[in-house]
């Protein structure tokens, strides 16, 4: 049987793939510690769990508008206003299910064949494969290491032809952590003003952040920037509600009324009670996330400074997220290893422990892992990976 085109051109999620392999060797008995996947070890705080039960004893277990129910989009237009002072109706918000599928239903109602849209590299894993799945033309731009991953306005200038559709800016990123300062979106806005371009905003991670940097959304710099944004989020990463898949979308009314219209002929609407306690989580303090901030930001010290002292292993220290995106070109080098993913497969075929190798965000000198796992599990992963690197480096 023959399969469709555009599935064929799918490349399988290396962070899915690894996770799997991990949990694999798990089941069979081997004490592995994981740390591909992209999601808090915390449990979803018992208030939103409570606000989900009631839903469902009262009898709110039925189908809602595609949108999601007008309270939970007027509680993400509330949450707009009081974190970036942007202004939103309801009308302009589209609830999905999860921030992953606002992302593919974006691209669908904003792509035509052919149409280009500027990733900058290291990027998140879907990007490219949902921009492909909308018949549209991922375009990479490197994001250069020395300037901490993130993209230029010399850069985006030289990008741009007359297929560009829109840019993703995702900040603070996965893989790597790093944030875009008001300046540097300011000298990115002016561009995509310049040439109307539509900036695609991930910021998942916006309440994920250890420094004294504060998430900036580029669509509150100026009017004309939030007429081009779509901000996209969600519940998952900054409540630990990975797996109630809700997320959103933000922007003008013509986009989120087409999205809102493709969802109605896919999903249908959003599981009505997780619904409810994505309310619950948008009606409550941030004091649940503060206490996990406050977690990850003891991993992220340690392990960070940990990671520099591994032979042939560099890291820049994120601002958010749960990332660490070390560079191990020389490691893997010293190792007689050819390539991150031959080198990664050892170390968990040897040492039980599960990275993902960075090609699959385009970076193939790097890996990703997670810290958010309890700090004695990163502690004891280090200690086998320098222990493989040892091992391995030839003399």
């Amino acid at each position: 049987m023959k399969l469709s085109n555009r599935v064929q051109t799918l490349t399988p999620s290396q962070t899915l793939a690894i996770t799997a392999k991990a949990k694999a060797l798990k089941d069979a008995g081997h004490d592995v510690i994981g740390l591909g996947a992209g999601e808090p070890d915390f449990n979803t705080p018992n208030f939103i769990i409570e606000a989900a039960k009631k839903a469902m004893d009262d009898g709110l277990t039925r189908y809602t508008p595609s949108g999601g129910v007008l309270e939970l989009r007027q509680a993400i237009a509330n949450k707009m206003f009081k974190d970036h002072q942007l202004n939103y109706e309801p009308d302009q918000v589209v609830v999905t299910t999860g921030a992953k599928h606002a992302l593919y239903t974006l691209f669908q109602v904003l792509l035509n064949k052919g149409d280009e849209v500027i990733v900058p590299t290291p990027y998140w894993v879907s990007y490219p494969e949902q921009i492909k799945l909308a018949e549209g033309k991922p375009v990479y731009v490197k994001g250069e290491e020395s300037n901490q991953f993130k993209l230029t306005k010399e850069q985006l200038e030289q990008a741009i032809t007359e297929k560009t559709r829109a840019v993703i800016i995702n900040s603070p990123s996965n893989p790597t952590g790093m944030m875009y300062t008001k300046e540097e979106l300011e000298a990115l806005g002016e561009i995509c003003v310049k040439h109307n371009i539509i900036i695609v905003s991930d910021e998942i991670y916006e309440k994920l952040i250890y420094t004294d940097q504060k998430h900036i959304s580029i669509a509150q710099l100026s009017e004309q920037l939030k007429k081009q944004t779509v901000i996209i989020n969600g519940v998952s990463k900054s409540h630990a509600m990975t797996g109630w898949r809700i997320g959103y979308a933000v922007g003008r009314k013509t986009i989120i009324k087409a999205m809102t219209n493709l969802a109605s002929h896919s999903t249908s609407n959003p599981t009505s009670m997780s619904q409810y306690g994505a309310l619950a989580a948008y009606s409550h303090d941030d004091q649940p996330i503060e206490e996990m901030k406050a977690a990850f930001k003891e991993r992220l010290d340690q392990t960070h400074e940990k990671l520099n002292q591994l032979p042939g292993v560099t890291c820049l220290k994120p601002s958010g997220a749960f990332y660490l995106f070390p560079n191990v070109k020389e490691a893997i080098e010293q190792t007689g290893f050819e390539t991150t993913e031959e080198w990664v497969k050892a170390i968990l075929e040897e040492e039980k422990v599960a990275l993902v190798p960075g090609a699959g965000f385009g970076a193939p000198d790097n890996v990703r892992l997670s810290y958010a796992i309890h700090l004695d599990q990163l502690d004891e992963a280090i200690t086998r990976i320098d222990r493989f690197i040892k091992r391995h480096i030839q003399v």
